[in-house]
C-alpha cells in the first residue's frame, strides 16, 4: 500500500459504514497481514480462521478480508460475548481470543497513523475575504468529523474487546495532517508551454495543517550537484494520470516558480507550502513561470539514469524545468528546497545579479545601534547558530530580524547601493542547531521531518513574503568560516581588497556538520553548490562586480570565525562570534 492516504475533503464523516466500506480499511488489512506472514509473526495463527483459499498467492485471495472487516463492524456495536452466543454471526469464537484481538486493532490504528495522511477539498478558488475562512472552515469540520469518527471506532472496539486497557484515553492524531484545497484555474492562454496534462492536474490554493504535523520520510541527506543542460524539454513531459499530481504555485523572491509533485510525495509538498509563499490564481492564469519542477517523475522521462538525482534544463524561451525522479534515496525535503532555490539562482545570475547562499539579519541594540548583516556560507558553517547566539545577547540586543534564512540575492540599485532579496518565507533547519525548545515553542506551526534520526530537520515559517522581497541595504558581508581556530581574538577579519576578498568567497571551504553526504573539510565554489557552480564564468564576473561594489560604498566585507567546526567549539564558538560582532556593531 502506498504511504501516502488521501481522503476526500468534500464529504462529511459521520457514519462507522464510511470506514467499513473504505477501500482505505481494506488496503490496511492486506498490508498488515502482508507484512505478518513475511516476518512469520505468530499473530498470523489467529488469521487462520479467516483462511478463503490456502493455495492462493496474494494475500487478498488466500484470506476472508470482507469477513475480517465485518467482525470489526461487528465489534464495534457489539461486546464479545454477545457476538459470540449470537447465532446472527458467523465468525469464529473471539472470547478466547482477546488478546490477539487487541494487539491486532492496534496494529491497524498505529499501521493508519503511520501514514502520510491529506485531506483534499476540491473547492473554488477564492484568494481572501469571509468566503476563504468559510471554505477552509468546512475542511477543517470534516477533517475533525474525520479523527472523532476514527477515534471512537477504534476505542469503541477496544471497550467491547475488554475495557481494561481503557483507564486513561488518549486523544492521537487520527485524522489527516494536511489538508489541501484544489481547484482547476481556466487559464487565458498557453501559459505553460507544454502538454495539455500540465493543464489538468489539480492545482493547490489553499493549505491547513493539523499540529503537531510529524512526517517520516525515507531519506535524511542529500547530495550530488544539479547537473545544468541548456536545451530544452518541456514538450517531452507527458503526466500519464494528471489526477496523482499536484500543482504548487509558489513565489521563490521574485520568482513565479510551478512544482508539480506526485501524490507518494506530498508531505515534501506540505514542507514546500510552510517555507514559500503560495501564488495566487490571478498570477497562475495569465503568467509564463519563471521556473518548473516535477519532483517524482518515471524513469522514462530521464536521459541518463544518473539524471534521476536531478537535472535542469533550460527552454529556449529562458525558463529552467528541473526534474526529480522516483527513489528512497530522494525521499528527503532538501531535494525540494535546493532544487526550488537552485532554478531560482540560475535565473538570478541569468539577470545579472548575484545569488547569495547566506542569511541576513537586521540587528537592533539596546543603545538604538543597528546594522544589516549577511553571513555566506554552506550547510553547517554556523550562519543560523551565529544569529541565534546574538539573540540571547537579549542585555544588549533588542531584536535579532531574520529577513532571509539560507537563500537570497543580491542587486544594485539606483543609487549604487548593493540591496538584499529573500527567497523564502520560512527556515528548513536542522533540530540540533536551534536553541533548546525553540522547535517545540512553535510546535503549532512548524512540520518535523524525521525528529528521532541524526540531521532530523524542522520547518518553521519565521517572517512573510512582503518582508523578503523588500530591498534591504547591506552593512556587513561577512563569510561564515568554521573551520578555522580563532587566535587573538581575531573572530572578524576584513579585506578592502577586491582580489583577496574573492578568493575566500569563492574558495567556500567548511567543515562539513552531517547535512549532507560530505564528511571534512570541503570547498564549494562561493559556497553555492546551487546555480554558482553550474554558471561559474557568467558568476564569476558578477561576483567580482558586486565585491567591488560593496567595497566601493563602505559596505564591511570579511569573515566571521563561527568555529562550528571545530571539536568543543560546536556551541562557544558561534557564541564568541556573536559577541565579536555586537561589540562591532556597538563601536560603528
Amino acid at each position: 500500500m502506498s504511504r501516502t492516504v488521501l481522503i476526500n475533503g468534500n464529504v462529511s464523516y459521520l457514519s462507522n459504514a464510511q470506514i467499513i466500506h473504505s477501500n482505505t480499511l481494506k488496503n490496511l488489512i492486506i498490508e498488515y497481514l502482508t507484512d505478518l506472514e513475511e516476518r512469520k509473526e505468530s499473530l498470523i495463527t489467529f488469521f487462520s480462521n479467516f483462511l478463503k483459499n490456502e493455495d492462493a498467492v496474494e494475500v487478498e485471495n488466500r484470506y476472508d478480508i470482507d469477513q475480517i472487516i465485518k467482525m470489526l463492524f461487528a465489534l464495534s456495536a457489539e461486546k464479545i460475548d454477545e457476538i459470540d452466543s449470537s447465532s446472527f454471526y458467523s465468525f469464529p469464537k473471539l472470547s478466547d481470543k482477546k488478546e490477539q484481538l487487541t494487539k491486532f486493532v492496534e496494529s491497524i490504528y498505529n499501521l493508519w497513523r503511520n501514514k502520510h495522511r491529506f485531506m483534499i477539498q476540491r473547492s473554488k478558488f477564492v484568494s481572501s475575504g469571509i468566503n476563504k475562512i468559510y471554505k477552509e472552515m468546512i475542511l477543517i469540520k470534516n477533517n475533525t468529523d474525520l479523527k472523532s469518527l476514527i477515534t471512537n471506532f477504534y476505542r469503541q472496539i477496544l471497550i467491547n474487546i475488554s475495557d481494561d486497557r481503557l483507564k486513561v484515553l488518549r486523544q492521537l492524531p487520527s485524522g489527516a495532517q494536511v489538508g489541501f484545497s484544489i481547484d482547476y484555474p481556466i487559464f487565458e492562454e498557453k501559459v505553460l508551454n507544454g502538454n495539455e496534462s500540465l493543464y489538468k492536474t489539480p492545482f493547490v490554493w489553499g493549505v491547513v495543517f493539523e499540529p503537531p504535523v510529524i512526517f517520516y520520510t525515507k531519506s535524511n541527506k542529500r547530495k550530488g550537484i544539479f547537473k545544468v543542460i541548456d536545451s530544452p524539454i518541456l514538450d517531452k513531459i507527458e503526466l500519464e494520470n494528471p489526477e496523482d499530481w499536484f500543482a504548487f504555485p509558489i513565489h521563490v523572491g521574485k520568482n513565479y516558480l510551478l512544482v508539480y509533485v506526485y501524490k507518494e510525495y506530498l508531505a515534501m509538498a506540505a514542507g514546500l507550502t510552510n517555507l514559500f509563499e503560495l501564488t495566487g490564481f490571478g498570477v497562475v492564469q495569465k503568467k509564463k513561470p519563471d521556473g518548473i519542477y516535477f519532483f517524482g517523475l518515471e524513469d522514462k522521462f530521464f536521459e541518463k539514469p544518473e539524471y534521476k538525482n536531478g537535472v535542469i534544463y533550460k527552454e529556449n524561451d529562458g525558463t529552467y524545468v528541473s526534474l526529480l525522479g522516483r527513489a528512497d534515496e530522494l525521499d528527503y525535503f532538501g531535494y525540494m528546497k535546493k532544487m526550488i532555490l537552485t532554478n531560482h539562482n540560475l535565473k538570478v545570475i541569468d539577470e545579472g545579479n548575484l545569488p547569495i547562499h547566506g542569511a541576513l539579519a537586521e540587528i537592533v541594540l539596546r543603545n538604538g545601534k543597528r546594522a544589516n548583516v549577511m553571513l555566506m556560507g554552506d550547510s553547517g558553517a554556523g550562519k543560523s547558530e551565529t544569529l541565534d547566539a546574538l539573540n540571547r545577547l537579549s542585555k544588549e540586543v533588542s531584536e535579532v530580524n531574520i529577513l532571509i534564512d539560507d537563500m537570497g540575492s543580491l542587486e544594485i540599485d539606483a543609487n549604487g547601493n548593493v540591496v538584499a532579496f529573500g527567497t523564502e518565507t520560512g527556515a528548513f533547519v536542522r533540530l540540533d542547531d536551534l536553541q533548546p525548545g525553540y522547535a517545540y515553542s512553535a510546535i503549532d506551526r512548524s512540520i518535523f521531518m524525521n525528529p528521532n534520526e541524526t540531521n532530523a530537520r524542522v520547518i518553521v515559517p519565521y517572517s512573510n513574503y512582503r518582508e523578503i522581497i523588500r530591498p534591504t541595504k547591506i552593512d556587513y558581508f561577512l563569510y561564515a568560516n568554521n573551520y578555522t581556530k580563532a587566535e587573538n581574538n581575531d573572530y572578524l577579519v576584513f579585506y578592502d581588497n577586491c582580489k583577496i576578498a574573492y578568493e575566500v568567497f569563492s574558495k567556500g571551504a567548511r567543515m562539513a556538520k552531517g547535512t549532507t553526504s560530505e564528511v571534512g573539510l570541503t570547498y564549494s565554489y562561493f559556497a553555492n553548490p546551487f546555480g554558482a557552480i553550474q554558471r561559474k564564468e557568467k558568476h564569476e564576473i558578477i561576483a567580482n562586480k558586486f565585491l567591488e561594489q560593496m567595497i566601493k560604498t563602505n559596505v564591511k566585507v570579511g569573515e566571521i570565525k563561527t568555529q562550528l567546526g571545530i571539536a568543543g567549539f560546536e556551541e562557544e564558538g558561534p557564541m564568541l562570534a556573536a559577541k565579536a560582532l555586537l561589540k562591532l556593531i556597538n563601536e560603528q
